[in-house]
């Protein structure tokens, strides 16, 4: 029995959180940004105190995470559909 070529295997729960995870980086990243743009508009001239590092290292830090849950992510979906296909 050959397979329908609209089919696609089940969405596995892994793959939600893979994508959320990565959507939640993502716009915790934006917003730093959009705090540090802000801050320097206020007249924020101390980044060296306070939370600002840590604001910055997930300004830094955060859209590449992202990218890379994406990345695993594609990797796995491209895997489970060739797996599915060959049955």
């Amino acid at each position: 029995m050959s397979r329908q070529p609209g089919d696609a295997p089940p969405v596995r729960r892994v793959d939600k959180i893979l994508a959320m995870m990565s959507l939640g980086i993502l716009v915790l990243s934006i917003g730093c940004f959009v705090s540090v743009m802000i801050a320097g508009a206020v007249g924020v001239e101390d980044y060296s105190s306070g939370v600002w590092p840590q604001v910055f290292i997930v300004q830094m830090v955060g859209p590449v995470v992202s990218f890379l849950l994406l990345l695993a992510l594609l990797i796995m979906s491209f895997i489970r559909r060739g797996r599915a296909n060959r049955r």
